[in-house]
C-alpha cells in the first residue's frame, strides 16, 4: 500500500503550472459581444491563451496585468481592455471592480488564471517565499472572486479558476506550489456549492503541462532575492529541474486550456472539473494518484468496503455523471 510515484514523476507533474471541445458558439446567441469575462494574469502563457481566444470569439475582455508593458499589449488587441491588477493589492482589485462597473458592460465570467512557483524543500523554504506562493494563488483568488462576486451574481454567471493537476499530484520540492493548489480544489468545492444559490457555476480547469512563463518567473523571482541552492540538501534536485528550458518551450501551445475554459464559461451544462492534459501519460498518473488515495482512505478503517462495494459506489458516481 505504499507504491508512491518516483521522484522523476512527481517532478514532470508538478512542473504543471498550471482534447476538449470548444464551448457551442450558438450557446451565445449572437449576443458575444455583450458578455464581458475577466481574465486575471493575462499578460503571458495561458492568461495571455485565454484572453486572446476569447477575444477572437468577440467576447469582451478585461485583461488583468501589472507592468506597463504588457498592460500597453493588451490594449492593442481587439475586445481587450487592459485593467492593472495585482491579485495581492487589494486596492488595485478595488479599483478594477470600479473599472468595470463604469464600463457598463456587466461581467459574466471571471477566471482566476494569475499564480506564481515557488521551488523549495518544505523543510528549507523561507516563511515569506511560502507566504508568497499562496498569497497570490490561493488568496488572490479569493480576493479576486469576493470583490466581484455581486456582478457575477447580477448576471448569473460563471466563475473558473486555473488549478492545476499538481492540486491532485504532490511531489518533493514542488510542496509550496502543490499545497497552493490543493488548497483551490477545496475553494472550487465549497464556492460551487455556495455560489449555487445564485444561480452561478463554478469550475476548476486542472492543466498539465504546457507552455508558460512560470520558471521563467520563478527564475527571476530567485535571482532577484539573491537565491542559491548551493546549500541546499536536495542541490542536485533543484539544479536539474532548473536546467529544463525557461520557457518551457518543450511543451504545446496551451490551446486546449483555453477550449476547457469557453466550456466551462459558456457551455449549458458546465463540468466542474476538467482536467487537460496534453499526453496520456499524465491523465494516467493524475487519476492513479486519486484512486490510490480512495484505497489509502479506506485501507484499514473501521467500516471498509470490499473491492465489490468501490466498484458499486464507482458506479453510482458515472450514473450521477449521466444524469
Amino acid at each position: 500500500m505504499r507504491n508512491f510515484p518516483k521522484l522523476a514523476t512527481f517532478l514532470l507533474i508538478a512542473w504543471a503550472m498550471p482534447g476538449l471541445a470548444s464551448a457551442d458558439e450558438a450557446s451565445a446567441g449572437g449576443e458575444n459581444h455583450a458578455k464581458a469575462i475577466l481574465v486575471t494574469g493575462a499578460s503571458t502563457g495561458i492568461g495571455r491563451n485565454i484572453t486572446e481566444t476569447l477575444a477572437a470569439k468577440g467576447y469582451f475582455v478585461y485583461a488583468g496585468a501589472r507592468k506597463e508593458k504588457d498592460l500597453a499589449e493588451l490594449n492593442a488587441i481587439e475586445n481587450v481592455q487592459a485593467v492593472r491588477l495585482d491579485v495581492t493589492v487589494q486596492e488595485e482589485i478595488d479599483a478594477a471592480v470600479e473599472t468595470v462597473r463604469k464600463g457598463g458592460r456587466g461581467l459574466y465570467g471571471l477566471v482566476n488564471n494569475a499564480g506564481v512557483a515557488i521551488v523549495g524543500s518544505l523543510i528549507e523554504v523561507e516563511e515569506d517565499e511560502l507566504d508568497f506562493q499562496l498569497d497570490v494563488n490561493v488568496f488572490g483568488p479569493y480576493r479576486v472572486t469576493k470583490a466581484f462576486a455581486p456582478l457575477i451574481m447580477e448576471s448569473k454567471g460563471r466563475i473558473t479558476t486555473i488549478g492545476s493537476i499538481s492540486g491532485i499530484l504532490s511531489g518533493p520540492l514542488f510542496g509550496p506550489y502543490s499545497m497552493s493548489k490543493h488548497a483551490i480544489e477545496a475553494y472550487t468545492d465549497s464556492l460551487a456549492r455556495e455560489m449555487a444559490d445564485f444561480d452561478v457555476q463554478v469550475s476548476v480547469i486542472e492543466p498539465g503541462n504546457y507552455k508558460s512563463d512560470i520558471f521563467k518567473s520563478l527564475r527571476r523571482r530567485m535571482e532577484r532575492n539573491g537565491q542559491s541552492i548551493d546549500d541546499s540538501l536536495f542541490a542536485e534536485q533543484i539544479k536539474r529541474m532548473l536546467e529544463a528550458p525557461v520557457d518551457r518551450a518543450q511543451h504545446k501551445e496551451p490551446d486546449e486550456v483555453s477550449a476547457a475554459v469557453m466550456d466551462a464559461l459558456f457551455a449549458d451544462d458546465p463540468k466542474h472539473r476538467y482536467m487537460v492534459v496534453p499526453n496520456e501519460f499524465e491523465a494516467q498518473i493524475t487519476i492513479t494518484q486519486i484512486m490510490r488515495e480512495m484505497v489509502q482512505l479506506n485501507e484499514g478503517q473501521p467500516y471498509t468496503y470490499d473491492r465489490e462495494a468501490l466498484i458499486a459506489i464507482m458506479d453510482g458516481v458515472l450514473a450521477e455523471l449521466d444524469e
